[in-house]
């Protein structure tokens, strides 16, 4: 049996629209007591405080100074506002260590740039009264291509290919734990190396869009999300296919319609367990 208890934490489940009531996407898979983050979207760090104890949550595990690895899909402006939050409050909060992330092309000289933006701030809590440590602000960076990308005795994640228009670069993931296998879709349309990845999952977070919104948009915005995105008829086929154990929804594009309309939508040609991801909700 099992030992380990892995528990996925939605953070923010936003878009690029500025939703108050849905922060910039972000995730956790918590397993045992190591935080995996994956994407970087505005509000990551004060959501994943939120659920500790000091601020009324329930994961004492999820101290802040231990978000040391993190994960990145693409480099979109949304899921990566929140990127210089994630070197420098956990630094900030006794983070002793570089923060090891792993992302696509690309990110290395995103973090170079974001550094530089940042270095009389790192220099003076260095160097100032705060005597800050000159370890934790460090970031080592791993640009990966297809594969396993990091592996230890709990936790292999496996990067894939998806389609996302014409952006280059762009990542789903699949964790593989002793307890469960979660699988994360990132931004795609529907795609082969998502059902590829996506079998035996014991949960499968997929982005998705209302058909009902999607039929009032006009011919532009339709033809740039039915390239870049995946409505609720293409996410029911693909769960039809894959059979996850649950299916959550997340980066959920609304338009106008309901969460019930969302459900139902989807419901029209799946009949599995589904349910629309919302901030700070934990599955385990």
């Amino acid at each position: 049996m099992p030992t380990s208890l892995t528990r996925l934490l939605l953070l923010g489940t936003g878009t690029p629209n500025p939703d108050p009531n849905h922060q910039g996407n972000a995730l956790i898979l918590l397993v045992d007591d190591t935080p995996y983050v994956v994407d970087f979207g505005a509000g990551l760090v004060r959501q994943a405080a939120a659920l500790t104890p000091e601020y009324g949550g329930h994961l004492p595990s999820l101290a802040i100074r231990s978000l040391k690895t993190a994960f990145l899909t693409h480099l979109h402006s949304d899921h990566t506002t929140g990127y210089p939050d994630l070197i420098l409050t956990p630094w900030v909060m006794g983070r002793d260590a570089p923060l090891e992330v792993y992302g696509p092309k690309g990110t290395g000289k995103l973090t170079e740039y974001i550094l530089e933006a940042y270095r009389e701030d790192i220099r003076y809590r260095v160097e100032g009264l705060e005597r800050g440590n000159d370890r934790g602000w460090r970031v080592h960076v791993h640009e990966f291509d297809e594969g396993v990308i990091y592996e230890t005795e709990t936790v292999k994640v496996e990067a894939f290919r998806v389609h996302h228009g014409t952006m280059p670069n762009v990542y789903g993931f699949r964790f593989t734990t002793p307890d469960k296998v979660i699988v994360l879709s990132g931004d795609t349309t529907p795609c082969e190396n998502l059902i590829r990845f996506g079998q035996g999952a014991d949960i499968l977070v997929h982005e998705v869009y209302s058909q009902k919104g999607f039929a009032g948009k006009n011919v532009s915005w339709q033809a740039y999300h039915a390239s870049h995105h995946t409505s609720t008829d293409e996410l029911a086929k693909i769960a039809n296919e894959l059979r996850p154990g649950l299916l959550v929804l997340n980066h959920v594009l609304f338009w106008g319609a309901s969460e019930q309309d969302i459900l139902d939508e989807i419901a029209e040609g799946y009949d599995g367990k589904v349910v629309i991801g919302a901030d700070l909700q934990v599955f385990e």
